[in-house]
Protein backbone atom coordinates (compact mmCIF):
# COMPACT_ATOMS: atom_id res chain seq x y z
CA UNK A 1 0.00 0.00 0.00
CA UNK A 2 1.27 3.47 -0.94
CA UNK A 3 4.23 2.00 -2.84
CA UNK A 4 3.72 4.48 -5.67
CA UNK A 5 3.82 7.32 -3.14
CA UNK A 6 7.09 6.04 -1.66
CA UNK A 7 8.59 5.56 -5.14
CA UNK A 8 7.63 9.11 -6.12
CA UNK A 9 9.14 10.48 -2.91
CA UNK A 10 12.40 8.70 -3.68
CA UNK A 11 12.36 9.93 -7.27
CA UNK A 12 12.01 13.49 -5.94
CA UNK A 13 15.10 13.05 -3.78
CA UNK A 14 13.32 12.45 -0.48
CA UNK A 15 14.97 9.53 1.32
CA UNK A 16 11.90 7.38 1.98
CA UNK A 17 12.93 4.12 3.62
CA UNK A 18 11.01 0.90 4.04
CA UNK A 19 11.03 1.55 7.80
CA UNK A 20 9.27 4.89 7.30
CA UNK A 21 6.78 3.28 4.97
CA UNK A 22 6.01 0.61 7.57
CA UNK A 23 5.77 3.30 10.27
CA UNK A 24 3.15 5.11 8.22
CA UNK A 25 1.18 1.91 7.67
CA UNK A 26 1.40 1.02 11.36
CA UNK A 27 0.15 4.47 12.39
CA UNK A 28 -2.77 4.18 9.99
CA UNK A 29 -3.55 0.68 11.25
CA UNK A 30 -3.62 1.94 14.85
CA UNK A 31 -5.85 4.93 14.00
CA UNK A 32 -3.47 7.50 15.49
CA UNK A 33 -5.04 10.22 13.33
CA UNK A 34 -8.49 11.30 12.26
CA UNK A 35 -9.53 9.77 8.98
CA UNK A 36 -9.25 12.96 6.96
CA UNK A 37 -7.01 13.89 4.03
CA UNK A 38 -5.46 16.71 6.04
CA UNK A 39 -4.53 14.43 8.93
CA UNK A 40 -3.07 11.87 6.50
CA UNK A 41 -1.03 14.62 4.83
CA UNK A 42 0.51 15.74 8.14
CA UNK A 43 1.14 12.19 9.31
CA UNK A 44 2.89 11.23 6.09
CA UNK A 45 4.86 14.49 6.06
CA UNK A 46 6.03 13.92 9.64
CA UNK A 47 6.95 10.35 8.76
CA UNK A 48 8.95 11.00 5.59
CA UNK A 49 10.36 14.54 5.83
CA UNK A 50 13.36 14.87 8.12
CA UNK A 51 14.77 18.05 6.57
CA UNK A 52 12.61 21.15 6.20
CA UNK A 53 14.38 21.87 2.92
CA UNK A 54 12.45 18.95 1.45
CA UNK A 55 8.97 20.20 2.40
CA UNK A 56 8.28 21.75 -1.01
CA UNK A 57 9.28 18.56 -2.80
CA UNK A 58 7.09 16.54 -0.47
CA UNK A 59 4.13 18.84 -1.15
CA UNK A 60 4.63 18.49 -4.90
CA UNK A 61 4.81 14.69 -4.71
CA UNK A 62 1.78 14.49 -2.41
CA UNK A 63 -0.24 16.67 -4.78
CA UNK A 64 0.86 14.60 -7.78
CA UNK A 65 0.15 11.19 -6.23
CA UNK A 66 -3.11 12.02 -4.49
CA UNK A 67 -4.50 14.55 -6.97
CA UNK A 68 -8.20 13.92 -7.46
CA UNK A 69 -8.44 11.50 -4.57
CA UNK A 70 -8.71 14.15 -1.88
CA UNK A 71 -9.83 17.13 -3.94
CA UNK A 72 -13.56 16.63 -3.33
CA UNK A 73 -13.32 15.56 0.29
CA UNK A 74 -15.69 17.53 2.50
CA UNK A 75 -17.33 19.35 -0.38
CA UNK A 76 -20.51 17.33 -0.53
CA UNK A 77 -23.52 19.54 -0.98
CA UNK A 78 -27.16 18.91 -0.38
CA UNK A 79 -30.20 20.32 -2.09
CA UNK A 80 -32.32 22.25 0.38
CA UNK A 81 -36.00 22.54 -0.46
CA UNK A 82 -37.06 26.09 -1.21
CA UNK A 83 -39.75 25.94 1.48
CA UNK A 84 -37.06 25.27 4.10
CA UNK A 85 -35.11 28.30 2.95
CA UNK A 86 -38.24 30.44 3.03
CA UNK A 87 -39.12 29.25 6.55
CA UNK A 88 -35.67 30.18 7.81
CA UNK A 89 -35.78 33.49 5.96
CA UNK A 90 -39.15 34.39 7.46
CA UNK A 91 -37.76 33.72 10.91
CA UNK A 92 -34.57 35.79 10.57
CA UNK A 93 -35.00 38.30 7.74
CA UNK A 94 -37.00 41.48 7.54
CA UNK A 95 -39.66 41.80 4.82
CA UNK A 96 -37.33 44.20 2.98
CA UNK A 97 -34.48 41.67 2.99
CA UNK A 98 -36.80 38.94 1.73
CA UNK A 99 -38.04 41.20 -1.06
CA UNK A 100 -34.45 41.88 -2.08
CA UNK A 101 -33.73 38.14 -2.30
CA UNK A 102 -36.86 37.58 -4.37
CA UNK A 103 -35.86 40.45 -6.68
CA UNK A 104 -32.63 38.60 -7.40
CA UNK A 105 -34.76 35.81 -8.81
CA UNK A 106 -34.01 32.82 -6.64
CA UNK A 107 -33.58 31.41 -3.16
CA UNK A 108 -30.70 29.18 -4.28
Amino acid sequence: MFLNFVDELRAAGIPASMKEHLTLLDALDKDVIEQTPEAFYYLSRATFVKDEGLLDRFDQVFQKVFKGIFSDYGTATAELPEEWLRAIAEKYLTPEEMAKIESLGSWE
